[in-house]
């Protein structure tokens, strides 16, 4: 385990381990030596930024990614005009997550004129496609160092090849069923965690770049997870979310088949662990065994993120879904008797190729039969190298923009709705953090995902309080402790 590992007594000279993570705690070792020189040619600390764009997953890699930063010498920034090493982990699911990281690099290369020193390392989703790989080379020649999502347990054997190299690494692996953890990790909260469960994913909806970027399912052995949050709990988190592409098919490549339910059995089962969430769930998985733990369960949050995406059948079935309307209808009618107090929220796409007012239509149905605690709703974006990219029939902006409109109307019309049912309850509350906009106010979080704000007096970040929900503001509540 790395928090047992003498860094400093590690012997640089000779040939690196082959095996993991012990090559990788050669390289930070040698890293560290590169950082120090760095620092002392300088005169001052070395400082550097990772910078988040996409899903949980993301933020858990880079957790990682800063973690391995930081124990080779490197102090966290939050700036990249104080950064002597920046790292953007990208997200490729929608065309404007890249347009963000090219408009981000332009900023980079004005400040790497004034500080030559500056390194600039890319990594996640958008550096597994090719054409991006191809872009760089020809047009951001000062990045550093690029590497994709397969292999970011590397960053300290790439890093000392950046360093001896002087010219761009890059290293990006079009698939791998290796799995490395057991590595630095400096986590974003003292309370809360992710912890990956399985990556990849094998659904191939016909829009989504995600399996062609993050490749196929594999799983993480059970009493590794178990294991990794032991270790969190006993390091003061109280609260876990348990991640993956689609946590409803973990388990099933593995040599001793486990279900997703079942792990979640095991999970509850560690003491001093509060709360367990988990995303992302795909609709045609979820089993009636896994309604039967969370229903059963006093530490599964009451909220579920289930994607519907549409709700007509024909959009659905070129979306390669798996289920219908009235299958994943069914479904929900099923959870919220078994879990009356659930929250519901889901992920819906407008402007698919060939998708009508009438098909926005069905789905307006959806979130109004499903009564969503909230949405994430998005307009459709083509990503070269899906099936839906080429398909014909693609919406015009005008028709997009007319469904999107009235969707999102709905969704906050059913969302607001639903918010206001809680009103006068007591419930329990995890305090998160002082609030942005009143630093008299503490933040926290039911656990069905609804956040209130309240006084908090000697309370602190971290704590679980009841809390009365006095005043619904139709996305959050304003409340106060019950003694």
């Amino acid at each position: 385990m790395f928090g047992n590992v003498d860094f400093d007594s590690i012997d640089i000279t000779q040939e690196p381990p082959e095996e993991e993570p012990a090559r990788q705690y050669y390289f930070i070792a040698k890293c560290r030596k590169y950082v120090k020189e760095e620092s002392e040619r300088l005169g001052r600390p070395l400082f550097a930024v990772v910078r988040t764009f996409g899903c949980q997953m993301n933020a858990r890699d880079s957790e990682k990614l800063l973690g391995i930063l930081t124990q080779i010498g490197y102090e966290p920034t939050q700036q990249e005009e104080e950064a002597d090493f920046v790292l953007y982990n990208t997200c490729t699911v929608r065309d404007n997550a890249n347009q963000r990281v090219y408009g981000r690099l332009g900023f980079l290369n004005s400040l790497k004129r004034k500080k030559p020193h500056l390194k600039i390392a890319l990594c996640g989703c958008m550096m597994q496609e090719e054409s991006v790989i191809e872009k760089i080379k020809k047009s951001y020649r000062f990045v550093d160092l690029v590497f994709g999502t397969h292999n970011i347990f590397k960053l300290a054997q790439l890093f000392v090849a950046m360093f001896e190299g002087g010219r761009m690494v890059i290293d990006i692996w079009p698939e791998t069923g290796q799995i490395v953890e057991d590595l630095p990790v400096k986590r974003k909260y003292t309370y809360k965690s992710g912890v990956n469960i399985m990556f990849g994913c094998n659904n191939f909806c016909s829009y989504c770049i995600v399996p062609y970027v993050r490749g196929r399912e594999r799983s993480r052995e059970p009493r590794e997870i178990i294991q990794e949050i032991e270790r969190l709990v006993a390091d003061g988190v109280v609260e876990v979310m348990l991640l993956g592409q689609n946590v409803n098919s973990y388990g099933q490549n593995l040599d001793k088949p486990i279900t997703f339910a079942q792990l979640l059995k095991e999970v509850e089962q560690i003491d001093g662990l509060r709360r367990i969430r988990f995303m992302t769930s795909h609709p045609k998985d979820l089993s009636d065994e896994l309604i039967e733990v969370m229903a059963g369960s006093k530490k599964i949050c009451r909220h579920l993120h289930l994607p519907v995406q549409a709700g007509s059948d024909t959009i659905l079935k070129a979306m390669n879904r798996r289920y219908t309307k009235e299958q994943y209808l069914t479904l929900v009618d099923k959870i919220k008797k078994a879990m009356p107090d659930i929250a519901i929220t889901t992920d819906l796409i407008v402007g698919f190729p060939g998708e009508t007012l009438k098909d926005v239509e069905e789905t307006i149905d959806v979130v109004r039969k499903v009564g969503y605690d909230n949405a994430f709703t998005f307009i459709y974006s083509k990503r070269t190298g899906t099936p839906a990219a080429s398909m014909e029939n693609q919406v015009p902006e005008a028709v997009v923009k007319e469904g999107f409109d009235k969707l999102l109307k709905t969704v906050q019309d059913v969302a607001r709705e639903r918010a206001f049912r809680m009103q006068g309850q007591v419930m329990e509350a995890l305090i998160e953090e002082v609030n942005e906009q009143d630093e008299t106010l503490m933040t926290g979080r039911l656990s069905n995902n609804m956040l209130v704000h309240f006084p908090a007096g000697e309370k602190k970040i971290g704590e679980f309080v009841t809390v009365s929900l006095d005043t619904c503001h139709g996305f959050y509540y304003t409340g106060h402790i019950v003694d």
